[in-house]
């Protein structure tokens, strides 16, 4: 009875997973990742990136500070509770893709709470 029992429990892992699988293909045959052109831009010095945030303890604070502001923000979508932020000399940088021109908006305004009114630049783009 106890191998019957083992052995059921395998199927039914089993068929769970190719569901899953197949679930996980048919979704990725719909949408083409590629980031290519946004990859290269950012290759360039011009735009800042993750790698360029400033080791000090006061401009990681601010980075640290306005995060916390944005994911304590229920109403902002999982790319806006996501975007980057970067601190250098107490200048923030804030880009990735929001949903929204609202959600633009909310989270250059919870970052000029932090950072001060001039030290933002909200490069923020509206995901389509």
């Amino acid at each position: 009875m106890k191998s019957f029992t083992v052995f059921l429990v395998s199927v039914m892992l089993i068929i769970g997973c190719s569901r899953d699988r197949s679930e996980t293909n048919r979704v990725s045959k719909n949408v083409e990742a590629d980031n290519t052109a946004r990859n290269a831009r950012d290759r360039s010095d011009v735009n800042k990136t993750a790698d360029d945030q400033s080791g000090s303890e006061a401009d990681r604070t601010i980075s640290q500070n306005i995060r916390q502001a944005i994911t304590a923000d229920d109403s902002l979508s999982t790319n806006g509770k996501n975007v980057k932020i970067i601190t250098i000399d107490g200048k923030v940088t804030l880009r990735g893709p929001v949903k929204s021109d609202q959600e633009r908006s909310a989270i250059g305004a919870k970052a000029q709470q932090i950072a001060g009114v001039k030290n933002v630049d909200n490069q923020l783009e509206i995901a389509n």
